[in-house]
């Protein structure tokens, strides 16, 4: 015969039971929401890494000629007189560094390596008539310009953003992967304002 429960062990026993049950039905549906989470996540990497050739290219000359804004940007430390050009600068670096290090993720993400800089430019004409990039002569000119520096750095930094527009323009007709094409109307839209900005600084001085 089986010994008698008291009704207050009977009691804590179900109410016991009874929250086991629950915290088992709030697990599994968490694990539930834990499994799809995944996939969601899965599929918006999968998304991430479609692209093309034109994407690739767009990438890795984009990180050299981001490369080639922070050099300048990096001489007006100490150099630009006004300080307009020292903040426009300063916004310069703050805004592309961070461009680079994303760019450079996605061609990790792709299975693809950085551009060297003296890699051929491929299908993107890279040359500095069409990219503005200053080459070695004129970096050392502005690193000598003296009390001319403000000037020069603003007359070279508009072609720069020229070209980094004028290659994002003609990236937008080939490009797929969608973290890249957007990245591509943030530039044109960014540097564009930042040329109105030094034509109107050059019209001051």
């Amino acid at each position: 015969m089986s010994p008698k429960i008291p009704r207050a062990v009977a009691a804590v026993a179900a109410t016991l039971t009874l929250g086991l049950l629950l915290s088992a039905c709030s697990t599994g549906e968490q694990t539930s929401t834990d499994q799809q989470s995944p996939s969601g996540a899965t599929s918006k990497a999968a998304t991430s890494v479609e692209h093309n050739d034109a994407d690739v290219e767009f990438a890795q000359m984009m990180i050299l000629h981001h490369q080639g804004a922070l050099d300048m940007a990096v001489l007006a430390e100490g150099r630009a007189q006004s300080e307009p050009v020292q903040d426009l600068a300063a916004r310069i670096q703050f805004a592309q560094q961070p461009e680079i290090d994303l760019m450079t993720s996605w061609l990790q993400t792709w299975g693809e390596q950085p551009a060297e800089a003296d890699d051929s430019m491929g299908g993107m004409d890279h040359s500095g008539e069409h990219t503005g990039m200053a080459d070695d002569g004129q970096m050392q000119q502005l690193q000598d310009a003296g009390a001319d520096f403000d000037r020069m750095f603003l007359e070279m930094m508009i072609d720069h953003h020229t070209g980094a527009i004028t290659m994002s323009e003609d990236y937008r007709n080939r490009g797929q992967n969608e973290d890249a094409l957007e990245l591509a109307d943030t530039i044109i839209a960014d540097q564009t304002t930042e040329i109105a900005e030094m034509k109107a600084l050059l019209a001051d001085m």
